[in-house]
């Protein structure tokens, strides 16, 4: 019996006030239905007109400053121009708001001190309130004032009113509780933003052969092969067998491309030397606007490419020969593969990567990011620990990131996404992230990172349809010394089906697209492939703006999870005995009927064996009805929860603290001398033990073997002549005298057994194996 897990490591059910408690039936009638209600003052701020100047030289610099009690938001400004424009958005939480005035005053901006204008002032107690879908406000001009109320010259343009998050103002306002971030760059940094993964193909090169090569050296056998460029991937064929001008190859290559092709193909033909030393024999470049893309196994065209040789001319000139080399392709991009980003374990798409291929939807996942409690400080500044966390989330191709919450252990985003879901059998994933980069650091390489605070999977498939899941899940990271909790998650989730039948159809698919199936990739190369793919789409999205960092997107992808780990493979092993146990159990309990420790079961056993026996139509629909009424009993004790990280399962919370310190060890290992030799030493004794198990299956398997191979010619002769006996008894016995006999051997009472094995185990036991002929 498992200890349950201690309570700060468990999943907790929570109740929250979620759409503003608006409830019809059972659908939330506001937009944002998964997430709680935030009340929002806005302050949208268009243009001013006919500002008087203040400046000596008749003009002025004019920006506008909205103050809200301690919170002031400032526009841009604008030299030398009485009728700006700004269009800009201000957001003031209702939580927050210590003031009953709103003030709103236009300035110019100045060297020593800054000129008033003009403002406008706003009573809180009288500013309308929209709910979407309500359509925007309009702005209004408004007469600027003086401090003492009295109207004068200049006019500015505003709209000022209450909303929520649902707001289609509310992602790019500029929020109060971001008023010590500074910078442009700074302010881009804290938003939310949905990205989109890069499109991803599988290019196929298919290496046939090349012609009259010219090397430079004629009077040796060339030793010729082709290396394959595309951005940062590189691949070589082997060296051709045919050592002529004329080599053959017929050898495939597989990259990883992506939209839009900005990179050409380059093929390049070359001539090894020596151990080190190549020459390049000619060289194309292929566009991949203009390659084949093909969506089935059906192969495509074949195509001649000339060739091109570069020699070094006086100093750094090139000078360019075009030559009759030429080499022989085909080359296609795959559209008929899922170009895999995650691990198959937890894929969140798999759909081909031809959008002609794709099936239509099964329904809609909704996700409300509402809050997260508890969360460690991150970092230190002004002496004290602070964390400034976002979330991201990925499902698809859609990557979605919360604004980020400033210095904040319970931050509240309550925002809301939506993915169109195809396979039931996905996975999404929600991280959360401190953000390094509020003051425009981190830009230049080896720059802070952004820290990662821990995350959940869901899959879709433990989800029951149209049923709102609101649970609060614990964010588990595990470090060098240990697992810790570094605070908690609150989501919402809804799984909404569109056809019920779409997605029961959906079980009876493959899992991957059919060409997976129909030419397959190597385990390697899925492998060398997943990493190019996971390369191009971090690189992607660091480009962005803003930027969704390359250690939050291998966080996310989980990249690196392939790396041996001591603590993992223990973790796996005891899965598979987890697994096995029902097995082992079954076994125990027929043991159990055999020596006959209960007779009441043992004779029960008995008069259903002899029913199956005398009725054996009956033996399949026994078996299936069992299996249902097992399936019917346990619906009562169905999960009710999503499942979450487990640090039990994952053997986390009991790892040794010199094998969580391996697990982080960089590859190749950075560790000193003497503690890469002890960890040698702990991988070849379990090394030895798995190497004894193995070699005990391969015995069991060659003494089965050498039942008829005459190895031991006494032991087959046996055999044989047990084997003409049993099939001349067999034939003259009705089958089912058979099974009955069989069946009260197997469950004779334990007087008429010794304790000494059976004598079929002690003849296969004396087989010959190949044990014996090993070194």
């Amino acid at each position: 019996m498992q200890r349950p897990p201690p309570e700060d490591y468990s999943l907790k059910e929570t109740n929250p006030h979620l759409g503003g408690g608006k409830i019809t039936g059972d659908k939330l009638t506001s937009t944002y239905d998964l997430v709680e209600q935030m009340q929002y003052l806005y302050v949208r701020v268009v243009k001013a007109k006919d500002l008087p100047a203040k400046d000596v030289t008749g003009s002025c610099d004019p920006y506008v400053e909205v103050r809200l009690g301690n919170y002031k938001g400032t526009t841009r400004h604008f030299e030398k121009k009485t009728n700006p424009e700004w269009l800009q958005v201000f957001a003031y939480s209702k939580e927050r708001i210590q003031a009953s005035v709103l003030e709103v005053t236009v300035k110019d901006k100045d060297l020593v001190k800054d000129d008033f204008i003009g403002r406008v002032l706003f009573d809180l107690n009288e500013i309308p309130k929209r709910v979407p879908p309500d359509s925007p406000l309009a702005p209004q001009w408004y007469r600027l004032e003086d401090r003492n109320g009295v109207k004068h010259k200049g006019e500015l343009m505003l709209a000022v009113w209450w909303g929520t998050q649902a707001d289609e103002a509310f992602p790019e306002a500029w929020h109060s509780d971001a008023a010590t971030v500074s910078g442009s760059d700074g302010l881009a940094n804290i938003r939310s933003k949905v990205y989109l993964s890069p499109k991803l193909w599988y290019l196929r090169v298919n290496v046939i052969e090349a012609q009259d090569l010219i090397p430079t050296d004629k009077s040796r056998f060339p030793e010729v092969y082709v290396r394959a460029t595309l951005g940062h991937q590189t691949l070589k064929t082997r060296i051709s067998t045919s050592r002529s001008i004329n080599p053959m190859w017929n050898e495939d290559l597989m990259f990883v491309a992506s939209e839009p092709f900005d990179e050409p193909l380059i093929l390049s033909v070359e001539d090894r030397i020596q151990a080190n030393k190549e020459e390049v024999l000619g060289r194309c470049a292929i566009p991949l606007n203009y390659v084949d893309r093909r969506l089935d196994h059906k192969p495509v065209n074949t195509r001649w490419f000339n060739l091109e040789k570069h020699m070094v001319v006086e100093g750094d000139k090139k000078k360019e020969h075009k030559f009759s080399s030429r080499i022989h392709t085909r080359i296609c991009l795959e559209g008929g593969y899922h170009v895999l980003d995650e691990s198959t374990h937890y894929s969140s798409d798999l759909r081909p990567t031809a959008k002609q291929l794709w099936k239509s939807s099964i329904g809609v996942l909704e996700v409300g990011i509402l809050n997260a409690q508890g969360l460690m400080p991150m970092k230190t500044k002004d002496g004290r620990g602070t964390t400034d966390a976002y979330c991201v989330a990925k499902y698809g191709q859609k990557w979605i990131r919360t604004r980020t919450i400033i210095d904040s252990f319970t931050p509240k985003w309550n925002e809301q996404y939506t993915w169109e879901v195809f396979d039931p059998c996905t996975v999404i994933t929600v991280g959360v992230f401190d953000n390094c980069h509020l003051h425009g650091g981190g830009e230049k390489v080896g720059g802070a990172k952004d820290s990662r605070i821990g995350k959940v999977r869901i899959r879709l498939s433990t989800l029951e349809t149209d049923r709102v899941y609101t649970h609060s899940y614990p964010l588990l990271v595990l470090h060098p010394n240990g697992v810790k909790k570094m605070g908690e998650i609150h989501l919402a989730v809804r799984f909404t089906c569109s056809s019920l039948l779409n997605m029961m159809h959906m079980y009876s698919h493959p899992l991957l697209p059919k060409m997976h199936y129909i030419h397959p990739l190597t385990v390697s190369q899925l492998d060398s492939l997943r990493h190019q793919a996971t390369q191009i789409v971090s690189m992607r999205l660091t480009r962005a703006e803003p930027p969704l960092r390359k250690e939050v997107v291998e966080y996310m992808l989980d990249v690196g999870s392939h790396m041996w780990s001591m603590r993992r493979s223990k973790a796996n092993f005891f899965r598979i005995m987890g697994v096995l146990s029902g097995l082992i159990a079954v076994g125990k309990w027929f043991d159990q009927i055999c020596h006959w420790k209960n007779p009441i079961t043992t004779v029960l056993i008995h008069i259903l064996f002899i029913i199956l026996v005398m009725y054996p139509e009956l033996i399949l629909p026994t078996i299936f009805l069992y299996l249902f009424l097992i399936g019917v009993w346990y619906y009562r004790w169905r999960p009710r929860h999503p499942p979450h990280m487990d640090t039990r399962l994952s053997h986390a919370d009991s790892a040794h603290p010199d094998e969580l310190d391996e697990e982080f060890d960089t590859f190749p290992t950075s560790r000193p001398t003497d503690i890469v030799r002890m960890r040698y030493d702990r991988l070849r004794s379990i090394a030895g033990r798995i190497q004894t198990v193995v070699g005990d299956l391969a015995t069991q398997g060659e003494r089965l073997q050498s039942l008829l191979s005459w190895r031991d010619p006494r032991a087959t002769a046996l055999f044989v002549i047990f084997c003409l006996i049993a099939a001349i008894v067999l034939y003259v016995t009705p089958f089912q005298v058979v099974a009955l006999l069989t069946g009260f051997y197997v469950l004779r009472h334990p007087r008429f057994r010794h304790k000494l094995p059976a004598v079929p185990l002690n003849f296969f036991r004396r087989l010959p194996a190949r044990t014996d002929c090993m070194l």
